[in-house]
Parts: structure tokens; C-alpha cells; sequence
């Protein structure tokens, strides 16, 4: 029985996760402390969304291999993101220290990340780690101007955030022009 667990445990994490929070549900509204271009500012999604959807991502911690990749991905993507009127906000646990440094190196100065120091955000989206609660899992929501989840996805691995994000957007786009 046991060695049928640990096979069933393992068997699991070859699939991706899917995030709590679903399309449709509203997302929960926060402020917060982040850094773009090495500079701290106060961040308020409310006030974001104001300016049209925001991709919202959390990731365990600046620096680290899986984080690096996929915050250069969200770089790279950002003329698409803005193409479709939207902005990318990473979110993670770390200071605002160590996200000013991120932001200009692994971000190369594209998009803000947000400080979670207390996890206040990352427990409202349902984005803690299961087995490491003090670090954020890989969680990306888009979240369209009037506040509600359009579209979540969950994966540990980083490769595919970035694509799955704006083929999200580009659905929410063509629907919002009907």
C-alpha cells in the first residue's frame, strides 16, 4: 500500500497542476511594495487594471534557476503583452532589496515585481508551494480590467507561462471586440 502512494505521488507530478482560482472568479485586489527598473514603488492592481489586463505571476524566488528563466521569458514577451494592451507583474516573497537587483537584471527593466514578504497575496491567489510554504508556487493568472480571472495555469516548470498567458489574452481580445 505504501509503495502504491508513493507511486501515485510521483505519478502526479509528471502533470500540471491547476491553479484555485478559476475564469471567472474575481481576483483578489492588493497593494503592495515593487520594483521596476531597480526602483521601489507602490503597486496597486486595482489601479493597475485601469489601464487594461494584467498578467500576474507568481514564482518561488528571484535568483534561482527556474525564476531566471522564466522572468527573461516574460521580458522578451513584453512587446506582445503590450501589443495586447497588457502588462506583466511577477510576485514572489522576496524583499524589495533583493527585487530592485531582479528587476533591472532578470526582468531587464520590462515589468514591475511585487514584494509578498508576509504571503498576504500569495495565500488570497491560492499560490503558496505545497512543499516548500514559504516560497510561492509557479502560478500565472490574467486578469481582465474588470477585475476577473480570465485565465490561470500552475506548472513548476517555466517554459510555458509566457505562451500560455498571451494565447489567453489574444482569446480574451478577439471576444471582447464581438
Amino acid at each position: 500500500m505504501k509503495r502504491l502512494l508513493v507511486l501515485l505521488a510521483l505519478a502526479s507530478l509528471a502533470w500540471p497542476a491547476y491553479a484555485a482560482l478559476n475564469a471567472g472568479d474575481a481576483a483578489p485586489d492588493f497593494t503592495t511594495e515593487a520594483s521596476l527598473d531597480g526602483k521601489a514603488f507602490k503597486f496597486s492592481l486595482a489601479g493597475a487594471l485601469k489601464g487594461g489586463p494584467i498578467v500576474l505571476y507568481f514564482y518561488p524566488a528571484a535568483f534561482t534557476k527556474g525564476c531566471t528563466i522564466e522572468a527573461h521569458n516574460f521580458a522578451e514577451a513584453t512587446e506582445k503583452y503590450q501589443a495586447l494592451g497588457a502588462k506583466v507583474v511577477g510576485v514572489s516573497r522576496d524583499s524589495i532589496d533583493t527585487l530592485n537587483k531582479f528587476s533591472v537584471s532578470e526582468c531587464q527593466s520590462k515589468f514591475a515585481v511585487a514584494a509578498d514578504m508576509d504571503q498576504r497575496i500569495m495565500k488570497s491567489y491560492d499560490a503558496v508551494l505545497s512543499d516548500r510554504s514559504e516560497r510561492a508556487n509557479r502560478v500565472s493568472y490574467v486578469i481582465s480590467p474588470a477585475g476577473k480571472i480570465i485565465y490561470s495555469y500552475t506548472d513548476q516548470k517555466p517554459d510555458k507561462h509566457v505562451e500560455n498567458t498571451l494565447e489567453a489574452l489574444k482569446k480574451w481580445a478577439a471576444q471582447a471586440k464581438k
